[in-house]
């Protein structure tokens, strides 16, 4: 069954991504739904190394430059964050204001959005516990891993 929490993240999903542990928190994944131009939707895969929640009603994104993602966040601004954690869904409906672009010195630029949370739906069911979504592990953490602490960090201070 889905309930609607209001418009600011339980703090259950504020922990999850408040941009520490990053390291312990390899193999997370949130999808971020967009629609493209031509209305389909689209679907990124993120990593605690590219979204953190500053505040409740805000999360921070840094987005490849040139991605979809990225294209219909500046064109359309909506867009739906999915989570499981505490054994539910969460589906986080958000509007993507884009700010300058995070310099992260000689690996590139990211995009930078704030997602301003609009509503919080919780799917939960009593027979039932998600318990996980989609995960990864990782080729080379020795070099993902700082990249994400440059990216949280930079996130962090564009929030500043």
């Amino acid at each position: 069954m889905t309930r609607s929490l209001g418009n600011q993240l339980p703090e259950a999903l504020q922990k999850l991504l408040d941009g520490s542990d990053l390291a312990q928190r390899v193999g997370l994944t949130f999808l971020l739904l967009t629609t493209d131009e031509n209305g389909w939707p689209q679907v990124a895969m993120l990593s605690v190394g590219e979204l953190v929640a500053t505040e409740p009603r805000a999360v921070r994104a840094g987005l490849w430059l040139h991605s979809g993602t990225t294209k219909n966040l500046t064109r359309d601004g909506r867009a739906t964050l999915v989570l499981i954690a505490n054994g539910n869904g969460y589906y986080v409906r958000t509007m993507a204001r884009r700010g300058a672009d995070l310099d992260l010195g000689p690996e590139g630029r990211l995009a930078y959005f704030t997602l301003e949370v609009e509503d919080v739906q919780e799917d939960s069911t009593d027979y039932a516990t998600l318990t996980s979504g989609v995960t990864f592990s990782l080729k080379q953490p020795e070099q993902v891993v700082p990249r994400w602490r440059r990216t949280v960090q930079a996130l962090l201070a564009a929030a500043a």
